[in-house]
């Protein structure tokens, strides 16, 4: 089941954090729960990108995006990720999420999000492409930057991330057998 009462408590607690620039990074703290475990007792992988969720939310309202959203009837979604797993979370740890707004080209907003634990070690990192949707299909970038301030222009995207981008358009859609 989605975590609405967590995600509630988050929009709740980060209410009245300021606004964020691209680039910004939005912090929260989360608890891995009996709930969110596989068959090995560590964090589910699926449940990992749920959870995600619950950094990506409130950077979007920080950065003035679900305000746009209401206005203008707008969704969210999410086109694209690339995950790495590199550490376990095991019951009852507690990690902390580091969650940005990256950049943006000419269809897709790229979000860059990662948990720690508390003695500094990255456990996993998520590169997101997310798009607004609109009755006419995705809304433009510069249409979205202009609804929330931001100026149409993206700040230059790290290296890593155009190669991933590179990689996505060279991958057939749909999927070839």
């Amino acid at each position: 089941m989605y975590p609405f009462i967590r995600m509630a408590k988050e929009l709740i607690i980060h209410r009245n954090a300021p606004p964020l620039p691209p680039g910004g990074v939005h912090l929260s703290s989360h608890l891995c729960w009996p709930w969110d475990l596989d068959l090995w007792r560590e964090l589910n992988n699926g449940r990992t990108l749920t959870l995600f969720d619950l950094g990506r939310i409130p950077l979007a309202r920080r950065v003035g995006l679900i305000g746009a959203l209401r206005r203008r009837g707008w969704g969210l979604t999410i086109a694209g990720a690339a995950v790495r797993y590199r550490h376990r979370i095991r019951v009852f740890q507690r990690i902390e999420m580091q969650s940005r707004l990256l950049g943006w080209d000419a269809r897709f907003f790229y979000l860059d999000q990662s948990m720690w634990t508390p003695g500094g070690q990255c456990t996993t990192q998520a590169l997101y492409r997310s798009a607004v949707t609109g009755p006419g299909g995705i809304v433009p970038p510069p249409e979205v930057t202009e609804e929330i301030g931001l100026p149409p222009q993206s700040p230059p995207l790290p290296e890593w991330v155009q190669r991933w981008i590179e990689a996505e358009d060279a991958r057939p859609w749909p999927p070839r057998p």
